[in-house]
């Protein structure tokens, strides 16, 4: 008689054969599921949104992760009734990866019946809806793995090869060309690759693609403005057509501040932001946008000291966004401490030292070191200091912007000051990541 190990040694082999959220190898920590659940969150839930089924997906399975089981199986659910509504048909192969991750879900819940039942409805839509030949997946599981894989994945060139594998199979698909392009534009955004002007082309097609997404108006208008042309009046058109569409991360906010910010001015950017949260005063989507406008213009845009009132208004606001964000505020906390630094140095150091003292992943302990630096550098007047916590977050083996800077104002420093010698040595023994 076989055992009950045995006996699920073929059902554990076609659970990993599938291609769903369980088989594609996210493992993130803890602090980046809360992360991504809050986005998630604040992307929103209205009808009609073209990735909705894809974000029920995430969200079940970023339940799942964090234990709650009963919460994932009814945002999975949820998923299946959203790809139902958008593809206007009770089964296509979008519920693939839906169906796959009920079946790992239940096989984890100790139901082997009903995982075994999911299988078979995916078996069945596999063969209903076969994938163009046995080395490529169907162009609906090459989209969701490229829309997952962005919110994990640092391998960007894959999330690319995806989602082109996906538009070349279905182009009638615009919003996978949006997301694509949207992504590449995000990759490319702090680094200079001889590629602006291939990507700006992408932009401009899928704009005239998908002409109503005001996201990606905002990033082709960015794109522009980077490279000299006035954009002021667009920018301001584009800011009310967001402030008349639904609150989410994806209606192009955040984007458009950031216009206004570099290209308009950071006062009328803290004005849209401000009137954005006056229409709805209990977003707290709206309420992490104005707070950031205001952290822009104390740290970014102040000769001098700023006004109190502003600071003041910053500080309350950025205290209700930590409280609505109680899991993935870190950030936040640094923003906080560097807005005091500009009124209340005692204060800014007492948080900067609470901060330093929690348990935190290679990433968050790296981006502190390098707001710490920047703090002693900005608020205390002390470079050496400053250049201590540059090389604590350079020696940090995580590849990002902010090891990248560090490493630059290390370089920048090494012939120009007194810890020249421990600078040099420092940098010749520096491990890549």
């Amino acid at each position: 008689m076989m055992s009950a190990a045995q006996s699920q040694t073929p059902l554990l082999s076609k659970l990993e054969a599938l291609q769903c959220h369980f088989t594609w190898d996210l493992d993130p920590s803890k602090t980046k599921l809360l992360y991504q659940r809050d986005k998630l969150v604040d992307i929103g839930t209205e009808e009609g949104h073209s990735w909705l089924g894809h974000i029920y997906n995430l969200r079940g399975f970023i339940q799942y992760k964090l234990g709650f089981p009963e919460d994932a199986q009814s945002f999975f659910n949820k998923a299946a009734e959203a790809f139902r509504q958008m593809r206007k048909a009770d089964d296509g192969p979008w519920l693939v990866v839906n169906y796959g991750n009920l079946a790992w879900l239940h096989h984890h819940l100790g139901d082997q019946a009903e995982s075994e039942a999911y299988l078979s409805k995916v078996e069945a839509l596999m063969k209903k809806y076969p994938s163009p030949s046995q080395d490529e997946l169907h162009a609906e599981i090459y989209a969701e793995k490229a829309w997952t894989l962005m919110k994990f994945s640092t391998d960007r060139e894959l999330v690319a090869d995806y989602f082109q594998k996906a538009i070349r199979m279905q182009p009638d698909m615009v919003e996978w060309n949006t997301s694509h392009v949207m992504g590449l534009a995000s990759t490319f955004k702090h680094s200079d690759t001889g590629l602006e002007a291939d990507i700006l082309e992408k932009m401009r097609v899928a704009k005239e693609q998908d002409p109503e997404n005001l996201c990606l108006a905002v990033y082709y208008l960015e794109r522009r403005a980077k490279n000299g042309e006035r954009v002021e009046d667009e920018a301001r058109e584009l800011a009310g057509k967001i402030l008349r569409n639904p609150v989410s991360s994806y209606s192009g906010m955040r984007a458009i501040l950031n216009v206004f910010r570099n290209y308009v001015s950071i006062d009328e950017a803290i004005d849209l932001a401000e009137e954005a949260l006056e229409q709805h005063p209990d977003e707290r989507y709206l309420k992490r946008c104005a707070a950031l406008t205001l952290k822009w213009k104390i740290i970014c845009f102040s000769d001098g000291r700023p006004k109190q009132s502003t600071v003041e208004r910053a500080i309350s606001l950025q205290e209700e966004v930590i409280s609505l964000y109680p899991h993935s505020s870190f950030v936040k906390k640094i923003d906080l401490a560097s807005i005091y630094a500009k009124s209340n140095i005692a204060i800014a150091e007492q948080m900067y030292q609470e901060l330093l003292k929690i348990d935190l992943e290679p990433a968050d302990k790296q981006l502190l070191y390098h707001h710490y630096a920047k703090y002693f550098y900005y608020d205390r007047q002390d470079q050496n200091k400053s250049l201590k916590y540059h090389m604590k977050a350079a020696a940090i083996p995580h590849q990002s912007f902010y090891r990248g800077n560090s490493i630059k104002v290390l370089e920048n420093n090494k012939r120009r000051n007194s810890m020249w010698r421990e600078i040099e040595l420092f940098l010749e023994n520096l491990q890549e990541p």
